[in-house]
């Protein structure tokens, strides 16, 4: 995993969105970072030391004077492998534009080398004035990487902007950062939701795909560097950089997948496709009173199959399966009848797997490789054992034949 074994210092300022920083911390510590907490004298009047002391992997650090290190700002900063701020306030903020330090996080974020996160929170006056937003673009042009903050209830019950990022999204943040480069310059392609194909212009025939799996892919994919274009039925947040192309029906997503796949290196098929469409479509909604319609229905374009026709060479083409039985048997007969290299497979019928959970189980086949199962998992983790799939098939495409 991304941070598994990666040491953060999380900072925590004086502001009323400190208490999240305790779920920031709960969130970094069980994705298996090493978290070293840093509370300002202001983080203090929000929220006790002995919270961070149990959460964290080590005890927090709230002075330059009384840390067990002699120079806690410069061991702090040397062996970080991020620095995250959360919540970054903006006196925080403009401390570390201007370059003082006058406190033990202000000296850790002068002191590190280490990439620099900072997820701003405050009112929204204040999060609105020019200084606020010049120390930003400053920071941003030093390489500082922002989590925005979102639009919502403030302290005092004012609703407006700046209102600390959620908590998982400062997390996904941190592990877009740290995470390895290994697809960059790549050109991959991800499907992702239910198509949906009109009975009438208010009814149609779906399933219950939520999208998760293929925006996590698209999203994961993007964090380890890849080009993405996601074609997506759903509405669902996306990571930045990602091109976004929202379609409705087989046919249309057919048509974005075959006009962006010729210059793609990876095309991965997440999205639920429906098998068949109505042959004729009601121009007005159908009325209960006219009884039930005979609504006759006609294949869909097989993506998969089509573009596993048309696959080009150092080309790489995922296929999924969701199945209620034979799991492994019928993924791997789809493997081979559709020209993939990769499926990946779940048994939906299955508590928590695939269809609108947060978590999944699948097994990942491949033409030339061992079936690989993936226990009960949440989907970012699925999503990174699929393209580190991906990326062990195309090594093994490329290796020349034996003598």
């Amino acid at each position: 995993m991304t941070l598994q074994g990666r040491r953060v210092v999380l900072g925590v300022s004086g502001g009323i969105a400190a208490y999240k920083a305790v779920d920031v911390c709960r969130r970094l510590v069980d994705a298996g970072a090493h978290v070293a907490p840093v509370l300002t004298e202001g983080a203090l009047r929000f929220i006790g030391r002995t919270t961070f002391d149990a959460l964290g992997s080590e005890r927090a650090h709230v002075s330059l004077w009384d840390d067990e290190h002699p120079i806690p700002h410069t061991n702090l900063g040397q062996s970080a492998d991020l620095v995250l701020v959360a919540p970054a306030t903006a006196r925080v903020l403009g401390l570390y534009a201007a370059g003082i330090s006058d406190d033990l996080l202000t000296n850790v974020l002068l002191a590190t080398r280490a990439p620099v996160l900072v997820a701003p929170a405050m009112h929204t006056e204040m999060w609105e004035h020019a200084s606020v937003r010049d120390n930003l673009a400053t920071l941003r042009r030093r390489g500082v990487h922002v989590v925005e903050p979102g639009i919502g209830r403030l302290a005092g019950g004012d609703v407006g902007a700046g209102r600390l990022a959620d908590p998982a999204d400062i997390v996904e943040a941190a592990e877009r950062l740290l995470a390895p480069a290994d697809l960059a310059g790549l050109k991959v392609i991800v499907t992702a939701g239910g198509t949906r194909e009109p009975i009438d212009p208010v009814r149609f025939i779906s399933n219950r795909s939520s999208g998760k799996q293929g925006h996590a892919l698209a999203d994961e994919a993007a964090a380890r560097g890849a080009s993405v274009t996601l074609v997506t039925t759903v509405d669902r947040p996306t990571a930045t950089g990602i091109d976004v192309v929202r379609v409705d029906t087989a046919a249309e997503m057919a048509d974005a997948v075959f006009a962006a796949s010729d210059a793609a290196d990876v095309v991965i098929m997440a999205a639920a496709v429906a098998d068949f469409r109505p042959v004729a479509v009601a121009a007005h909604k159908l009325k209960k009173v006219d009884g039930p319609p005979e609504v006759r229905l006609e294949p869909t374009v097989d993506i998969l199959a089509r573009l596993g026709a048309r696959k080009r060479p150092g080309q790489t083409l995922v296929g999924f399966a969701a199945e209620t039985d034979s799991v492994a048997a019928n993924a791997r007969d789809k493997l081979v009848r559709k020209g993939a290299d990769l499926v990946v497979a779940n048994d939906v019928a299955a508590p928590s797997v695939g269809f609108e959970h947060d978590t999944n189980a699948v097994v990942i086949l491949g033409q030339h490789r061992p079936d690989q199962e993936v226990a009960l998992t949440d989907k970012r983790a699925v999503a990174r054992a699929v393209l580190d799939a991906v990326l062990a098939t195309r090594e093994q495409n490329q290796e020349p034949p034996a003598p």
